[in-house]
């Protein structure tokens, strides 16, 4: 009996320490690609749904190394706030900085299905480019080879250059019991040489123990290997002092150095590590010397096909030729592949007279047909890559008709969800907040980190796509112009273009194409997601616009003013007993902020650099509420 007691003490302690932990360490599987979870959540993907808080801001430790070594360059690789990102690592947005130093990334952590992710897109740019490489390689361990073949289902020897695939960030959100505990950001931190768990916890002024419990480890001694990920849990944001590496001198001088013997236990473990993980990446190297040697021999026996090659290189030519200035190669389709993917699937998933939903290679994707000049769009969605703006996989062309293949957004487009009478999450607002953060991310992309730079021209809640995770991308570029400035500053448009109740003033008036038109149009979806209404709709029998309705019914607006109409009636929020809770302050800053889009004069708008500021503020300010209420609960 007093066994048994024992050994059921003995298995709860271990079961109760594992909860208590954020995640358990990775090891050398992270650097494995024939990983599975089918028995339950692995960290050799991911880390795990288990924090407190489905979507939380968080950061990760990334190392300068070319091409990657300047503010905008890495901004775009992890879909980070430039802005942010300048300010938190206390340089200039303009700098360029040196191999091999580190500096932190802010971005948005959020649960997609069992594992929390930060999500971001790169477009392959080497014919030898796998999954391997460009998790290890090119995000240095941020993400693994396993979350991203799950996340883009393309086999690892189609990876052709100028495919965009979409990139799972290796992040978390702290736990009830790290909140209590005083923890409010987890950074995922990048192992590398020499580094000890000791260390580490000085570095970021966090204790041993915090540090052992957030990753699962036996005691302060554990090993980790380089290439890896652990996370640190913060009680505020990271400070640029602990940011500056130290790893810089034993990089540019890697000779052996003696460890003293108060280190000798964890020297001894680390070298283990090291000695583990320098013998598997040879044997990662070596297997990807395989897949690349694969590669060239299917590619050289391609070639060859016969009559089946020479037609799809027929078609490449016609259609590069209509498309000129192309700079990334994209995926040219067969009519007969795409007639395919979109016969086998069930007609209840036509999107509308022209999109058609189809599975090619396993991906579901989405086919327009149009027979409309396509080729500004095409050349605008090859030269940029972002995370908020809709992928281009590839196109096709088949008897004058143009058909262009993007990534499948699950949910729809915004104004669909928002009119849906079963939405899926229309309770919150941090889903929404998330939605208008997407939106004003990719616009601040377009408008001053794209190169070049560009106005959308068309923004409205039908060309904002929602996918699986309710994560918002701008689609429709037909419309968009290069965001020059022409002597006043302006750029003129003849034929004014673009959807009721969102064209700026200035824009209906004189043509005046600029980013601001752009900022105004923002302003009024941001409007629909407060009021569930649409831009333009019909009261009285009369066609009322959004924004002149709001700004009039408002004027003045005040912290105490009396905005609880205004306010879509399903976004009301309850306590546990049942209680309505008060979102007047949160809705009127957001009003507020649709305001500052929607000035009549376009200087009095605000940038869309100004736009995310406000709103990350926003979404802190609510999470950090949220944290406070679990707190007092847990008390």
């Amino acid at each position: 009996m007093s066994n048994g007691l024992l050994g059921f003490f003995i298995v709860f302690n271990f079961f109760l320490s594992s909860s208590l932990a954020q995640q358990n360490y990775s090891e050398n599987l992270a650097l494995q690609c024939n990983n599975t979870d089918s028995t339950g959540p692995s960290s050799a993907f991911l880390y795990t749904c288990n924090g407190a808080k489905s979507s939380c801001k968080a950061f990760l430790l990334f190392r300068t190394r070319p091409p990657y070594v300047s503010v905008s360059s890495i901004s775009n690789l992890t879909s980070s706030d430039p802005l942010e990102f300048a300010l938190l690592n206390n340089i200039s947005i303009s700098d360029t900085l040196p191999p091999n130093q580190d500096v932190v990334v802010p971005i948005t952590c959020s649960c997609s299905g069992q594992y929390y992710q930060a999500n971001t897109s790169y477009v392959s740019q080497v014919v030898d480019d796998t999954y391997f490489t460009i998790a290890n390689n090119t995000y240095q361990g941020l993400t693994t080879c396993n979350a991203l073949m799950r996340e883009n289902q393309i086999g690892e020897l189609d990876l052709y250059p100028g495919l965009k695939l979409q990139v799972p960030l290796r992040c978390a959100c702290p736990t009830n019991e790290q909140i209590v505990n005083g923890t409010k950001f987890l950074l995922t931190y990048l192992v590398t040489w020499k580094d000890e768990v000791p260390a580490i916890s000085r570095r970021f002024n966090v204790s041993n123990g915090s540090l052992v419990d957030a990753n699962g480890f036996s005691d302060k001694n554990s090993c980790i290997y380089p290439f890896t990920t652990i996370l640190i849990p913060l009680p505020t944001e990271p400070l640029s002092s602990q940011i500056r590496t130290y790893h810089q001198t034993f990089l540019s001088n890697p000779s052996p150095v003696t460890p003293q013997k108060k280190h000798k236990r964890s020297s001894k473990g680390l070298h283990v590590g090291i000695g583990t993980g320098a013998s598997f990446a040879v044997f990662c190297f070596v297997l990807s010397l395989g897949f690349f040697y694969h590669r060239k021999k299917r590619s050289n026996e391609g070639t060859s096909n016969g009559r089946q090659g020479k037609k799809l290189r027929k078609l490449q030519e016609q259609i590069l030729d209509k498309v000129a200035g192309i700079e990334e190669m994209l995926k040219i389709y067969s009519f007969e592949e795409l007639d395919a993917a979109a016969g086998n699937y069930i007609a209840l998933k036509k999107l509308s007279n022209s999109v058609h939903c189809g599975v090619l290679r396993g991906k579901s994707v989405a086919i327009k047909k149009t027979s409309t000049d396509v080729t500004k769009e095409i050349e605008i969605l090859s030269k940029i890559s972002h995370f908020n703006l809709i992928s281009l996989y590839g196109v096709c062309e088949h008897d004058g008709d143009f058909y262009l293949v993007y990534e499948f957004m699950e949910n729809g487009s915004l104004k669909e969800w928002l009119h849906k009478e079963n939405r899926s999450h229309v309770q919150s607002w941090n889903y929404l907040i998330r939605i208008a953060l997407d939106v004003a991310n990719g616009l601040h992309y377009l408008h001053n980190f794209s190169s070049p730079a560009y106005v959308h021209g068309d923004i409205n809640s039908c060309n904002i796509l929602l996918n699986g995770d309710l994560r918002a991308k701008i689609a429709n570029f037909s419309l968009a112009r290069l965001a020059q400035r022409e002597r006043n500053g302006n750029s003129i448009t003849r034929c004014v273009f673009g959807a009721k109740g969102y064209m700026a003033p200035e824009y209906l008036r004189d043509g005046n194409m600029t980013p601001k038109i752009d900022v105004y149009a923002f302003g009024v979806v941001l409007l629909e997601l407060i009021t569930g209404k649409e831009a333009v709709f019909v009261e009285n029998g009369e066609e009322v616009f959004l924004s002149a309705t709001i700004m009039s019914a408002v004027d003045g607006i005040s912290a105490n003013a009396e905005i609880e109409d205004l306010i879509d009636p399903r976004l009301q929020v309850k306590n546990s007993l049942g209680f309505i809770i008060d979102q007047t302050e949160l809705a009127v800053r957001l009003v507020k902020l649709s305001f500052s889009c929607l000035a009549r004069e376009p200087e009095n708008r605000l940038s869309m650099a100004e736009v995310v500021s406000a709103l990350m503020k926003i979404q802190l300010d609510v999470q950090n509420s949220e944290s406070y209420s679990i707190e007092v609960e847990l008390h």
